[in-house]
């Protein structure tokens, strides 16, 4: 597909959000008159981006995300943190939830994705959903529930802005079933690439895999819990991310030093992974797709808040991915998109780009290959 102008880019975002919507309506919300946008709308037709009526998209390349979609509070203590005491401090809110997180980090980056979700229709759920959609992402199937509290993600950090302790309530997850997974089921078979949180259930995990099945598939592990409950579905997914205690939990193998990273890496291979990356907090990931292994590490690190650094590193690994990168370039680029998100006392930075990213790298990194 040539490439699309800004105000191209614009009817396009519009029109994804409602296929059926009129020219006129374009033309008002854009403030341009309603001939411009029938000029445009034909050029995108000749560009291959529109099809023709009900303004059908080219949407083969877009990335389907199913995952949790919460509302993050996070505290901050101004010194060090006390335990059993009231810490003067800051306190935020704001969108989160691993799946929403990886879909807007996504969408900053440029790619057309789907986010398959659930929220409650209170206050947050709303906030969620008009925050999401505003960053780019189609939120058209993200499931709302009457009578339901959206999730609610609430974490303590300590002085270092680390997370010291954090308390979820995901009970509305229960309600992103597999009947309502069964409607979504051309979505996730013309993916191109299907991400996957493991906040959901066993039985819709495993129904989506089985929808996604000839498209790449990633996985963010979650928690040692989570990935427990799912461990037995690991082999089916294309790449996985878990962090250094969860990749133990799933393979019972110590992941300590470079020998005990080859041996859970060769175990996930061996199941199916295709590619492996594990998080190893500030020593860095050991990435791995079987011939190419090592640890990309960061040099300067510039840390407001780590809420949501491993969901912008499995995003830019998902971008890497349609841009056809070799699993080392994905390390490098997955480690420039946390650190951007590092820098941001937000769960997402709104700066996250493909030039941040390529900008916060040069000369930033080091490849130690094992």
């Amino acid at each position: 597909m040539n490439a699309v102008t800004d105000r191209e880019k614009e009817i396009l975002d519009i029109i994804r959000k409602d296929p059926m919507i009129s020219q006129k309506d374009i033309a008002e919300m854009l403030g341009i008159t309603r001939s411009s946008v029938a000029v445009h709308i034909a050029n995108l037709m000749k560009k291959g981006a529109v099809k023709g009526k009900g303004y059908v998209l080219d949407d083969e390349s877009y990335v389907t995300v199913i995952g949790g979609c919460n509302m993050d509070i996070s505290g901050s203590p101004y010194g060090k943190l006390s335990g059993r005491d009231s810490n003067p401090g800051s306190v935020t809110f704001s969108p989160g939830g691993v799946g929403r997180n990886i879909a807007e980090n996504l969408a900053r980056l440029g790619l057309p994705v789907k986010l398959i979700s659930v929220v409650g229709d209170d206050e947050s759920g709303r906030r969620l959903l008009e925050e999401t959609r505003a960053a780019g992402v189609d939120v058209s199937h993200i499931r709302k529930i009457t009578g339901e509290s959206t999730g609610i993600y609430l974490s303590v950090l300590d002085e270092d802005k680390d997370m010291y302790i954090a308390v979820s309530s995901m009970e509305i997850y229960d309600k992103l079933d597999t009947s309502y997974l069964l409607d979504k089921m051309p979505i996730l078979e013309r993916s191109r690439v299907s991400v996957f949180d493991a906040n959901l259930s066993y039985d819709v995990i495993e129904t989506a895999l089985g929808m996604a099945q000839k498209n790449m598939k990633y996985l963010d592990t979650v928690s040692i819990t989570k990935a427990l409950r799912i461990k037995d579905l690991i082999g089916r997914f294309d790449c996985i991310k878990p962090n250094r205690l969860e990749a133990e939990a799933i393979s019972g193998i110590s992941a300590e030093g470079h020998s005990g990273l080859l041996k859970n890496a060769d175990h996930f291979h061996e199941i199916g992974v295709s590619k492996v990356f594990i998080s190893l907090g500030p020593d860095g990931t050991f990435f791995s797709d079987g011939t190419d292994r090592g640890i990309c590490r960061a040099l300067k690190v510039d840390i407001r808040s780590a809420t949501g650094a491993g969901d912008a590193f499995l995003a830019g690994a998902v971008y890497a991915e349609t841009e056809g990168f070799d699993i080392r370039d994905a390390a490098i680029f997955g480690t420039g998109a946390s650190l951007i998100n590092l820098a941001s006392s937000d769960t997402i930075n709104k700066n996250t780009s493909v030039e941040s990213i390529n900008k916060i790298m040069e000369g930033n990194y080091e490849i130690n290959r094992i």
